[in-house]
């Protein structure tokens, strides 16, 4: 477990707190601000706090967090959660100060409700043994955290930007569908109307013609039968014509291929043909 815990990932994070400070000649009056950078891991924690003329550090052991977790009845875990949350961040609801310990020493405090009950923690931090290193380490991490949003910020706005340019794009596309889903309704709704207009003509027509057949005292299913049977009747001539020019053209039965046959015969034909015209006249 100690083995995991010290290899699990440190987490930096730096804060800028508004804090009393003690000395009047503070511009404004009565306030100041002082920066804390933290590193967070799974069991300790370490802090360095500059306001800018000195710095102070702290190393918070695993030894000291397991004891101050077991004070408040806490679980290590929960202990260094609560106290990033309000070192990470500044709470509008805390409480904070930076005040003389006594030798150089400064104690850092915040305050914090918890059922109720208003608390506050307080960490005692040494002066640094250098002081310009860590007030440079607390700048170069502010400077690269800067960067960092910074680029961050030009990466959201292309991003919005592209996403702007595709959302005009479509909503140019279905500005354009809409369009053609009308015109294409239009030109339905057209041929649809001339359509329809050209069947009530037809219809129209129809009943002209059956009121002009019944002033002409005909019975409209009458005539419509006289038409079907002359037509009938066509179709039977047409039918007994085919039939006997099939007739006509039988070979006969004793020859085969060319078939001479004999005057007699073909004078008795011709005068059989003869005899059926004649009938046909009559």
């Amino acid at each position: 477990m100690a083995a995991a815990s010290s290899a699990a990932p440190a987490r930096h994070s730096c804060a800028k707190l508004s804090v009393p400070v003690e000395d009047p000649k503070a511009v404004p009056a009565g306030a100041g601000t002082v920066f804390v950078k933290a590193t967070w891991l799974p069991s300790r924690f370490s802090l360095a706090v500059t306001d800018g003329a000195g710095a102070w550090v702290a190393d918070a052991s695993d030894h000291e967090v397991r004891l101050r977790a077991e004070q408040w009845d806490q679980p290590v875990a929960d202990y260094l959660a609560l106290a990033e949350r309000y070192l990470a961040f500044q709470q509008p609801d805390s409480t904070y100060s930076f005040h003389d310990a006594g030798k150089g020493n400064r104690r850092l405090s915040w305050t914090f409700e918890r059922q109720g009950t208003k608390l506050e923690w307080r960490w005692k931090l040494q002066p640094s043994p250098n002081t310009q290193q860590t007030i440079s380490e607390i700048l170069d991490f502010l400077m690269d955290a800067n960067i960092r949003l910074s680029e961050e910020v030009v990466r959201k706005t292309q991003s919005f930007d592209k996403l702007k340019q595709e959302a005009e794009k479509c909503l140019q596309q279905s500005e354009r569908f809409n369009n053609e889903k009308a015109e294409f309704e239009q030109a339905t709704f057209s041929k649809f109307v001339a359509v329809l207009n050209s069947k009530k003509a037809k219809l129209r027509q129809l009943r002209d013609k059956v009121v002009e057949l019944e002033s002409a005292g005909k019975n409209p299913k009458e005539e419509v039968e006289q038409e079907e049977n002359s037509t009938d009747r066509t179709e039977l001539f047409e039918g007994e014509s085919d039939k006997e020019a099939s007739i006509n053209d039988e070979p006969s039965e004793t020859g085969s291929g060319n078939v001479h046959s004999s005057p007699e015969k073909s004078a008795s034909t011709s005068r059989g043909r003869g005899r059926g015209r004649k009938r046909e006249k009559r």
